[in-house]
């Protein structure tokens, strides 16, 4: 079976190590010794100045709206994972969707001015696929509004734009740290932050506002991230480079034998790739359908990422026309992608998309 992406694993004797520590110390959770470990490692390796490790990314996302106080109406893209939209209505927030250019498959920045109101209090886009967006142009929105800006950096770790890792941009980004991510603590994710004082309220937002064993702050939750995880991260962390490296052989050997015809993600030219998603798009939906049940009679498994297109969810009531995501999501699937991934199964893969 090749599913759309296989869970990396590191060495299991680097990992029991780990965990014959946590047994050792009793200390499993409430900021122990590894996730201060990974925490300073990642700040190092990311090149960030603050990053706060928490048990998922959807909770990155929902603590960092509460962080910043987002009220009213968010403005975000329809063509995500459901957890950008459902977080923030689960937070009480409205989402007032942008929709996307059609190439690069991010939030059109040239129509985010468009749908601003007197209600709009941030934005939150996506990199989508690790794509990085208009940061500049947005920047210069959100600056122009007083609007606070949110990045789902999901799908970016690692990811540069210009001299800069793309997590520096914005009032925060979020990162999530699932086992489907390119580097993952098997469940996980973090906030990233540079304002100092951002930061120590977001430490104490995810451990129940809690600013010392006598003393609660503010309102907070548990958003911890216990030892276990951590060590997986640490050990995951040590093998990044082979991790790349595998995935770029898979990367470029898709790039030089697909089938011309098909519609590839316009990656910004001022960015590096993390390598983490393959997605194609179609001429139209039937194309697809026929093409992904001959993979699937083959045991090969492509997801439709992203689909549907996130206005049609429903707990939106706010209806809205976006004809470039609605589009594009019925139109795109993401072949496998992973560092394993072998030639013969790749030349699989393939034939299947040049028979159509």
């Amino acid at each position: 079976m090749i599913n759309v992406t296989k869970t990396y694993l590191p060495d299991v004797e680097k990992y029991k190590s780990y965990v014959e520590e946590i047994f050792k110390s009793g200390w499993l959770t409430n900021n122990g010794q590894f996730v201060q470990a990974l925490q300073k490692r990642l700040e190092e390796y990311l090149d960030v100045k603050h990053l706060v490790l928490v048990s998922n990314g959807t909770l990155a996302l929902q603590i960092a709206y509460r962080a910043l106080e987002i009220k009213g109406e968010v403005i975000t893209t329809p063509f995500t994972f459901v957890a950008t939209t459902s977080t923030l209505v689960w937070e009480g927030l409205q989402p007032k969707f942008v929709d996307i250019d059609k190439e690069t498959f991010n939030i059109d920045y040239s129509k985010i001015e468009d749908a601003i109101t007197k209600d709009t209090s941030a934005i939150v886009p996506v990199h989508v696929f690790g794509n990085p967006c208009e940061v500049e142009k947005i920047n210069e929105i959100a600056q122009e509004y007083n609007l606070k800006v949110i990045y789902d950096a999901a799908h970016a770790f690692g990811v540069k734009y210009g001299e800069t890792n793309v997590l520096n941009y914005g009032d925060i980004s979020t990162l999530s740290f699932h086992s489907t991510k390119v580097f993952h603590t098997i469940e996980g994710g973090a906030i990233i932050v540079k304002d100092d004082n951002l930061y120590e309220k977001i430490r104490k937002i995810i451990n129940f506002g809690i600013n010392s064993p006598d003393k609660i702050d503010c309102l907070g939750i548990n958003s911890k991230m216990n030892e276990f995880q951590a060590a997986m991260g640490l050990c995951i962390l040590d093998d990044m480079d082979k991790i790349f490296e595998g995935r770029k052989k898979v990367f470029d050997y898709y790039m030089n034998n697909l089938p011309k015809e098909l519609q590839l993600q316009k990656y910004s030219e001022d960015c590096t790739k993390n390598y983490a998603y393959f997605p194609v798009v179609f001429e139209n939906e039937e194309i697809l359908l026929k093409i992904k049940e001959e993979l699937n009679k083959n045991d090969i498994y492509p997801r439709r990422y992203f689909y549907p297109s996130l206005e049609s969810l429903p707990y939106i009531n706010d209806i809205q026309d976006m004809p470039n995501s609605k589009s594009i999501s019925r139109r795109i699937l993401c072949l496998p992608m992973y560092d394993s991934l072998n030639e013969y199964e790749l030349k699989k893969i393939i034939n299947i998309l040049s028979s159509r």
